[in-house]
């Protein structure tokens, strides 16, 4: 069950980045979706959600991967003092 649904927390913003690059796409093809009224606009959403999207995704992978302890030394959260203390 956790697997379905870290897939779908992963599919929205995968999603996001997609109609991101749709809409810089279409802004240099000259396509203008309707409720955008200019193409500048419409390229600044697209990287806006492109961006959005990707590193919701890439933040995702880190924080997995941090809790696995399979990132390298640079990658890993620095421990505060005060839980040092506490140990």
């Amino acid at each position: 069950m956790q697997r379905i649904l870290a897939l779908i927390v992963l599919l929205i913003p995968g999603v996001i980045a997609g109609v991101g690059i749709k809409f810089m796409r279409d802004m240099f093809f000259g396509v203008l979706i309707s409720p955008i009224p200019s193409l500048m606009l419409q390229f600044l959403i697209g990287l806006i959600f492109f961006i959005a999207g990707l590193s919701f995704i890439g933040g995702f992978i880190l924080h997995r991967d941090r809790k696995r302890n399979k990132v390298q030394d640079k990658f890993q959260k620095e421990s505060s003092p005060v839980s040092e203390q506490n140990k």
